[in-house]
């Protein structure tokens, strides 16, 4: 292991192992010469082979050379020249420019530890790559822990500091702005949250206020979920640290099981002796025993799904589990009257391989009288009997239980009678919903959010209200309609970026077709830049400038099948609860095989250009570079009424500044918005974007 240690060698800076590789981090070492990882470089990236190299440059570099060919990859890059680098016993790695300042230090980018900041788990216990949790501080002060890489909403939340506190608007009523609560651990093992304003606490985790200066406290995020703090005391004999101890935990073990899919996938988590315990759902095994989080998979092979009935009743058996109650909606209802009839239901049903039978919604729960039945193969994929588990007694008088079901249809399908309306559902991963579902979540359809492409978009409320949705209704239905629909889910089903809002789930019931969409709290961004109490800063509108522009890049480029939106336009821009922009409605989506440019309309044949979403994304970029509409009839001059006509004239006369009202901006930032905006409403082919040079004036502006 090469290294660079701190001046007390308590901390090291270097390459340490995980399997027969390499990877690049910080560590604490402890008496027994054990390692504890607190920071990971490029966690993300496969590990490196024992002949990688480091490299600082003088332009502020550090660089890790991967092979012999000198492929490097950047750790950090600084706009400053660096002069020197320190590995402190703090466990701080930082690079000082020639005036003794520092330009870079990991105490800046935390990966799964803080000693502050925003944190996400590591994979296991031996994999420093970003895992399944994440720690995030919310503008209220809250700080919560979640499912990393699920949309935001309170159901993903398991824990948090102000319970009950959860915020949707994040940023408060009005908008922008830095957080100004920060997450603070301090030398003597104060975990606390302050205003970064006034620097008073908010809220203390813990009192410990240690006068011991040998301790060093670290706070992780651990594989499992759940954030700590540990210390790790100095032993005077033999001038190294102590083994850690835990000093708090955000949740104690009898608790443990309601971190979201603590055991992974096709298992539950349990209490036994009020500590947590894995198991599998019955007819599975763990994918791997010593890393039981990554789930567990089916033991025997599975009949096929054609046919089912009684025939299908000879090839499997139902296991019994009690007192269980589902957190989630079953996939659908049945009106099963008794236990017995639901455990055949399921048996004969193909596409049944699991059944709940209870009136109410997975816990474990002695006082609840639920059964639930899993289907089971008679015999395992190498013909042979599987061990049973160990026996699990269970004291507690509520025992917790998670089931996360991977590709699991929970009780009966509902029968798709129609072939066509079966092959939509193919390849996707979206929430089936029943019209009276939807119904019964938008309250009638009363609480109407705008209206849409084919229909209208209403407020609505899933999983007991804890889920807001935006549901659009389809309507004036006709043939083209239907196409236009099957494609639409084809499409989006098969699509997900986070500049997009998300499809959740569509209802296809008779001739009633809705959609299911992600809720945005914070409007449209022509909600933002023409109604606001005031517009956002420059900054801001950069970084939504560039959020549409993955959005677009992601729809072009990067799905499955490209898709032209054709109404790209600012209240088709949705901000979500961190006022990320998001492209929304896709009720005028075409697609395009991968060889076109081009698709038709469905009425006369009309063409439909990739120049359509560039086009638009040209005019939302002027949009949001002046903050304003594209025609202002109330403008002060004639030259101002249309947007695309001023914005050239103050380009081609360099008064740039008068499109921004004199705001404080970075100039060559404006001018190149500018300019890509300019060049992307240009009417012939041969003059879209292909760098950005000074534009010629687009044909429908008269010089």
């Amino acid at each position: 292991m090469s290294s660079w240690p701190s001046p007390s060698t308590q901390f090291a800076f270097g390459f340490y192992p995980q399997g027969n590789d390499f990877m690049v981090g910080i560590w604490l070492v402890d008496i027994d010469n054990n390692i504890t990882v607190v920071w990971t470089a490029n966690r993300d990236d496969p590990p490196v082979t024992s002949n990688a190299t480091l490299k600082l440059t003088k332009s502020g570099k550090l660089l890790l050379k991967t092979d012999e060919q000198g492929k490097e990859k950047p750790i950090s890059t600084t706009s400053d020249s660096a002069s020197f680098a320190c590995m402190f016993d703090s466990g701080n790695f930082a690079f000082y420019n020639k005036n003794d300042s520092i330009i870079w230090e990991t105490f800046r980018y935390p990966t799964d530890t803080i000693f502050g900041g925003r944190l996400f788990s590591s994979a296991s216990e031996t994999n420093h790559s970003t895992g399944r949790y994440r720690l995030k501080m919310q503008y209220d002060g809250n700080f919560v822990l979640e499912l990393a890489n699920t949309v935001d909403d309170a159901s993903e939340v398991y824990w948090e500091s102000l319970p009950g506190g959860y915020s949707r608007n994040r940023y408060g009523r009005n908008g922008y702005g830095l957080n100004k609560y920060c997450l603070v651990l301090n030398d003597a093992g104060l975990l606390q949250i302050i205003n970064s304003t006034s620097m008073e606490s908010v809220q203390n985790f813990t009192s410990l206020e240690s006068n011991n200066s040998k301790t060093i406290y670290r706070a992780t995020l651990d594989v499992g979920g759940v954030f700590r703090l540990y210390s790790h005391a100095f032993d005077e004999t033999t001038g190294k640290l102590k083994a850690s101890e835990t000093q708090w935990s955000a949740l104690q073990d009898k608790h443990i099981c309601e971190v979201n899919g603590f055991c992974g996938f096709n298992s539950f988590c349990t209490l036994n002796d009020d500590k947590p315990y894995c198991a599998c759902l019955p007819g599975t095994d763990f994918v791997d025993a010593n890393h039981k989080s990554l789930g567990c998979v089916r033991n025997f092979a599975e009949v096929g799904r054609c046919g089912g009935g009684k025939d299908h009743v000879a090839s499997y058996n139902i296991t019994t589990t009690l007192n269980m109650m589902c957190n989630d909606i079953p996939f659908t209802n049945e009106p099963i009257s008794t236990k017995e009839e639901c455990l055949q239901s399921c048996l004969e049903d193909s596409n049944c391989e699991a059944a709940l039978f209870t009136n109410s919604y997975v816990r474990r729960d002695t006082s609840m009288d639920t059964v639930a039945f899993f289907k089971v193969g008679k015999r395992s994929w190498n013909e042979t009997i599987p061990v049973k588990p160990p026996a699990i007694v269970f004291k507690s008088k509520k025992v917790i239980v998670q089931i996360l079901m991977f590709k699991i249809r929970v009780l009966r399908y509902k029968r798709l009678k129609e072939n066509e309306v079966l092959g939509l559902t193919k390849g996707l991963t979206l929430n089936l919903f029943s019209y009276d579902e939807l119904r019964r979540a938008t309250n009638g359809f009363k609480d109407e959010l705008g209206k849409g492409s084919f229909g209208t978009v209403y407020k609505g409320a899933l999983y007991k209200g804890k889920k807001l949705v935006a549901v659009k209704r389809l309507e004036k239905l006709v043939e083209e309609g239907e196409r236009e629909f099957r494609a639409e889910m084809l499409a989006i089903g098969r699509t997900y970026h986070k500049n997009l809002v998300q499809l959740l789930g569509y209802c296809a019931e008779g001739s009633k077709r809705l959609l299911v969409y992600e809720y945005m709290s914070n409007g449209s961004l022509a909600d933002v830049l023409f109604k606001g109490v005031r517009r956002p800063d420059w900054d801001e509108r950069v970084r939504i400038a560039l959020d549409v522009t993955r959005g677009i890049l992601y729809l072009h480029e990067e799905c499955e099948a490209p898709i032209i939106h054709c109404d790209i336009k600012p209240s088709n821009i949705l901000m979500d609860d961190f006022w990320i922009a998001k492209i929304s409605d896709f009720g005028l989506a075409k697609l395009l095989m991968p060889n076109q440019t081009r698709t038709f309309t469905m009425r006369k044949n009309t063409p439909i250009l990739v120049k359509a979403n560039v086009y638009s994304y040209g005019m939302v970029l002027l949009a949001i570079v002046c903050c304003r509409r594209n025609m202002d009839v109330n403008a002060s001059t004639p030259e101002e009424i249309v947007l695309s006509t001023w914005v050239y004239k103050c380009f081609f006369a360099r008064e740039l500044e008068k499109i921004v009202g004199g705001e404080e901006v970075d100039k060559r930032t404006l001018e190149n918005m500018v300019k890509v905006g300019l060049w992307c409403i240009q009417d012939e082919p041969f003059l879209w974007i292909t760098d950005i040079s000074v534009p010629p004036c687009p044909t429908n502006i008269p010089t």
